[in-house]
């Protein structure tokens, strides 16, 4: 997940970003970005997926982008993977 979210957060419009797993009937697993936005800023998740395209071997591009207004942060401040995995596994 790391290099991918290392290249969405090159893309001008994105604030904050994850990628998790979830669940896929064909691959059995497929990666979903989930994306802040910067202030004023807009983007559809087709941009954020050939801007992946065009960065990443193809097999690393994620299957969906969701967007949201803000990640859920642990005490620590981290971003907390396994409550965005309970939010969007129920969604995938």
């Amino acid at each position: 997940p790391k290099e991918v979210e290392g290249v969405i957060y090159g893309h001008s419009s994105v604030f904050e970003v994850a990628v998790i797993g979830v669940p896929d009937k064909k691959w059995g697993e497929a990666t979903r970005a989930v994306v802040v936005l910067r202030s004023g800023k807009a983007a559809t998740e087709e941009e954020i997926i050939a801007f992946c395209r065009h960065n990443l071997a193809r097999f690393k591009v994620p299957k969906s982008v969701v967007f949201t207004d803000s990640l859920p942060k642990t005490t620590s401040g981290k971003i907390s993977r396994k409550e965005l995995k309970d939010r969007y596994q129920a969604n995938a």
